[in-house]
């Protein structure tokens, strides 16, 4: 019987060294597209997929975290005494109900597998969703809703969205097999970390967004260290999926890998520049910068 996707987990423990000095004391995940943490969009797109709790594996220093979903009540007080009923709204649809969080630790930086099977109590035997804050999904709807779609079509299973890159870069990815395709899914048939590109099964890659079952927490319990010496997804997936089917979905959306600088740089320009309120005077000052550099953009090298 297909169990609807309820549960999501969203792992918030790396130490974001690629942004220092910003993230010493600052989590990489309150970053922020315009206004918007980078976790907040996250779980914006889990809650629009119908997404009910919402669980971090946080690491130190990632207490603002718990904090930006919790209420606060010294500034809500300040801005109704300012009548700023604007803000308050805001904060008030961002703030998930009572019960709806939960927060548990992952004491070493041992990889994304041992940060998934650090939430196994609190998953329990449900299927969940996994979703990568730093890896931004710009799509509508999201792309978690178009893979709880496919979770639907396909009769349940394991989902995992995938991207098309060049055949020079999938070896900085995980890389999946295609076979029957229908429309933008398909059946995995293999998955491959980081291989050659004349290796590679396909173009396609793991971009952030998972679909599991809770079987996967059986294999990441007897995984051993892979590469890097962390715990694996991918090592685990491979082994389940001897056992469960799994499918991809070339979501329709871009990802903007916020974990690396141009990627977030870009995400601030691409949301800056949709946004009612931003976008018009945004575009100005883009094209302003634009011209003050002789029509292109030139900076120097390090």
């Amino acid at each position: 019987m297909q169990r609807p996707i309820k549960k999501a987990i969203f792992p918030v423990a790396g130490l974001g060294t690629r942004f220092l000095p910003a993230t010493k004391a600052m989590p990489k995940e309150m970053l922020t597209i315009v206004d918007r943490p980078l976790i907040q969009i996250a779980v914006d797109e889990a809650r629009e997929a119908g997404i009910e709790h919402f669980i971090f594996v946080t690491g130190r220093n990632k207490g603002v975290i718990e904090d930006h979903f919790d209420k606060q009540y010294e500034l809500e007080s300040t801005l109704r005494k300012r009548g700023k009923s604007v803000e308050l709204d805001i904060l008030e649809e961002d703030l998930p109900a009572a019960g709806q969080t939960s927060f548990t630790r992952q004491q070493e930086p041992l990889g994304l597998g041992h940060a998934i099977w650090c939430a196994r109590n609190i998953v329990g035997s449900e299927p969940f969703a996994v979703l990568l804050p730093d890896m931004v999904m710009h799509a509508k709807p999201g792309c978690m809703s178009q893979m709880i779609a496919t979770y639907k079509e396909r009769g349940g299973g394991n989902v995992i969205a995938v991207e098309e890159v060049s055949r020079d870069q999938v070896h900085r990815y995980g890389v999946v097999g295609a076979r029957d395709w229908h429309g933008k899914g398909f059946t995995i048939d293999r998955m491959v970390e980081k291989p050659r590109g004349e290796d590679a099964p396909s173009n396609l890659i793991i971009s952030g967004r998972y679909i599991l079952q809770s079987e996967i927490f059986d294999e990441l319990s007897s995984q051993t260290p892979g590469a890097g010496g962390e715990i694996q997804i991918t090592d685990a997936m491979i082994r389940l999926m001897a056992r469960q089917p799994f499918h991809g979905l070339v979501y329709e959306g871009t990802t903007y890998d916020c974990g690396d600088k141009l990627g977030f740089l870009a995400a601030n320009i691409a949301y800056g520049l949709e946004r009612d309120d931003l976008g018009p005077g945004f575009r100005q000052v883009l094209q302003k910068i634009i011209a003050d550099h002789g029509g292109k953009l030139t900076w120097k090298a390090d």
